[in-house]
């Protein structure tokens, strides 16, 4: 299910985002023809994932982006939560 395929998104949660939603990865079927941009912001709030997008690390294809930048098709999208240490 988390594959990525040339007509969708591989969706990755990291550490306490992983444990809070359940599942690490997911695959959102992605139609650029009939759907309209998707950005990160909206599959945060489609997912109903936990806690403000706002406090979350995006990247995708493994480069931090913005919530609103646009997901293509065969894209890698990851959310990783704030992480402290030092």
């Amino acid at each position: 299910m988390g594959e990525a395929t040339a007509n969708g998104i591989r969706i990755r949660l990291f550490a306490g985002l992983r444990e809070q939603a359940g599942w690490a990865e997911q695959h959102w079927p992605l139609n650029p023809a009939s759907e309209p941009q998707l950005t990160p912001q909206q599959l945060w709030e489609a997912l109903e994932l936990p806690g403000p997008l706002s406090q979350v690390r995006i990247a995708i294809n493994q480069q931090f982006a913005d919530s609103q930048t646009p997901l293509h098709p065969g894209d890698e999208l990851a959310f990783l939560p704030p992480i402290s240490g030092g």
